[in-house]
């Protein structure tokens, strides 16, 4: 690759911050991506509506059964030869009914709308969970990616500059034509590393836009002080108690335990036959003139007892039970497991910190200026820069991987315990 082409791929490569920063931006902290979620986000109004929905069929299990009204008029009169004979002389026939619910069924309608209903407040609390720990993780991604980007770019840009002094002094003979080849491969290298981190910055950024319901770019900002509030001591015991209280997983899985007894209860009350109540009046039709009768009709419980629907339903309890306590073992070991790569996340940042300080980017400084001077060789300036930018990949690494661990723990106890 020349010169020139060389920095033509230079001015291409820098186009797209400027691109972004042509864009609208919107700078947010951690409390106002919160706000907004809530507000915006169209999966969880879908869900809210859900709830209201469920509510409402709480109300139409309340209702009882409308009376039935039946009239019946005579259209042929064939001994009187009229049509709709329907007087004094002729004939109407009028009946009101009405279906009786015995054995509790209307209040097991009742109670399962209602556990109905409060599963679907339970489903909007694990929906919220779940993009709650996406929006949290991928804030602070692309917060990391971000700050990582610009590193790059400004190293860029250092870079270039140096290959331009570096032509003129090859073109001069004071420089020999190998260690600018040496620079443009680490420039090259360096902005392979970045079209990576762009590609991944673009869609985390698209899935930020998409639980925002936005379309302008995110830019979020954190101190240094917002990833460490998620180092908390906390025991395995605590939380662990905390996520069989909160799950919301779990506490599906105990209404839906209670739903399925509900459901057997609402069987058994199933076999008790409702009576229908009658009244009816006959103007000629029946034995006497404008007869008044009342009476009730019920079904006999000979062949169908509701037998099978019951024995169903006392499957179905076992099934939930089990599934119950499956769930349990599945979160104890999720939690367990969680927790130790939330612990070794600690160790690791930790480590980090300790390890990494304003030196680096004090020495990055004095690498540069002295390479610059040429009192360092183009082989130890590149050494060090492709370290030094590795260590910065492997920071940022680790603080993602510190927040996402101590997110996961919270999605697991569905409870904000860092």
């Amino acid at each position: 690759m020349s010169f020139r082409q060389l920095r033509l791929f230079i001015l291409i490569s820098c186009l797209i911050p400027f691109r972004l920063a042509g864009q609208d931006t919107l700078r947010i902290t951690l409390a106002q991506a919160d706000s907004i979620f809530l507000k915006n986000n169209l999966y969880l109004l879908a869900s809210g509506f859900n709830i209201e929905a469920q509510k409402a069929l709480v109300i139409q299990a309340k209702a009882y059964p409308n009376p039935v009204f039946t009239a019946e008029f005579n259209a042929i009169d064939p001994e009187n030869r009229k049509l709709l004979h329907v007087g004094g002389s002729g004939q109407q026939q009028l009946q009101l009914e009405q279906l009786i619910i015995l054995g509790g069924k209307r209040k097991s309608e009742i109670e399962l709308a209602k556990t109905n209903a409060r599963i679907a407040e339970l489903e909007f609390q694990q929906l919220l969970r779940q993009l709650k720990f996406r929006l949290h993780t991928d804030l602070f991604t692309i917060g990391q990616q971000a700050l990582l980007l610009r590193k790059y770019d400004n190293q860029l840009e250092q870079l270039n500059a140096l290959l331009t002094a570096f032509e003129m002094q090859v073109q001069k003979g004071n420089i020999p034509r190998k260690e600018l080849v040496r620079l443009k491969g680490s420039y090259l290298k360096l902005n392979n590393d970045r079209t990576e981190l762009l590609k991944s910055f673009y869609d985390t950024q698209s899935s930020l836009q998409s639980l925002l319901h936005t379309s302008t770019v995110i830019d979020f900002r954190f101190s240094e002080e917002e990833v460490e509030k998620y180092i908390q001591l906390k025991s395995l015991a605590d939380i662990l108690a905390d996520a069989f209280q909160n799950r919301p997983e779990l506490l599906i899985s105990r209404e839906n335990k209670t739903l399925a007894e509900q459901y057997l209860h609402y069987q058994k009350r199933l076999a008790v036959p409702d009576i229908n109540l009658f009244t009816a009046y006959d103007q000629r039709g029946g034995a006497f003139y404008k007869q008044m009768n009342i009476g009730f009709s019920l079904p006999l419980p000979l062949f169908n007892n509701n037998q099978g629907n019951i024995k169903s339903a006392q499957f179905k309890v076992k099934e939930t039970e089990h599934q119950m306590e499956a769930l349990q073992t599945e979160i104890t070991s999720s939690i367990q497991n969680a927790f130790l790569f939330y612990t070794q996340s600690v160790a690791d940042y930790q480590k980090a910190k300790a390890l990494y300080s304003d030196d680096f980017e004090f020495i990055e400084k004095g690498m540069l200026e002295n390479f610059q001077k040429r009192n360092v060789s183009i082989v130890e300036f590149i050494d060090f820069f492709e370290a030094y930018n590795e260590v910065l990949a492997e920071l940022s690494r680790i603080k993602t991987q510190l927040v996402i661990s101590a997110e996961q723990i919270n999605l697991l106890t569905g409870k904000d315990i860092y």
